[in-house]
């Protein structure tokens, strides 16, 4: 029998190959689409817009018209700045981040519009319960959750522990200043626990 530390091994080896023959891939396939080739960059699309659509899912609460318009956007946006990928990082890391800009140039607007109406929380208790007024797996009662929460606490709150991005980041892509990161986040974790314990 196999040692256990050695299966590991092999297992992260093959991981780790497989990853770089993604990347490899992916530099061939963005090579193309910069040329010209509406198939490499359809092979694109298809290899990364789940995750894109994944992480743009949370960030607008799980509204799914509005997040497939965005993940539509940020492949737009992807088609007409290939040219300007530089291999710098992988493309599905530069994908993403553009994926979360998009987002958030498209929450910040929507944020002004509100205040000109006059509705900052407008989304703060949207889909608190599902439809049969009953439980749901706690995988539903999170998403929901999440979705339930204010605009800019969940997004704090998506980026920072979903996405890993640093406080600064967030700081930075938001506007506001870092100690409104952490206090967003504070604020989006407490009303998770509120909304999930209710839900129990």
């Amino acid at each position: 029998m196999a040692h256990p530390k050695g299966m590991l091994t092999a297992v992260l080896d093959v991981s780790s190959n497989a990853a770089t023959v993604a990347v490899d891939e992916d530099r061939a396939l963005v090579a193309s689409a910069a040329a010209g080739s509406t198939r490499a960059f359809e092979s694109l699309y298809r290899r990364h817009c789940g995750r894109v659509h994944g992480v743009i899912s949370r960030l607008v609460g799980g509204q799914g018209a509005r997040a497939e318009d965005l993940t539509q956007e940020t492949f737009v946006r992807a088609w007409q700045s290939l040219r300007d990928f530089r291999n710098d990082s992988a493309f599905g890391t530069w994908l993403h981040r553009l994926a979360v800009n998009t987002t958030l140039m498209e929450m910040r607007s929507r944020r002004v519009r509100r205040h000109d109406e006059g509705d900052d929380e407008g989304l703060d208790y949207v889909g608190l319960q599902d439809s049969a007024g009953g439980r749901t797996a706690l995988r539903m009662d999170l998403e929901r959750a999440v979705a339930s929460l204010p605009p800019r606490a969940r997004a704090v709150l998506v980026l920072y522990d979903i996405e890993g991005w640093r406080h600064e980041e967030i700081a930075e892509e938001l506007g506001m200043a870092v100690g409104s990161s952490k206090a967003q986040l504070h604020r989006a974790r407490g009303l998770l626990r509120e909304r999930l314990g209710e839900s129990a």
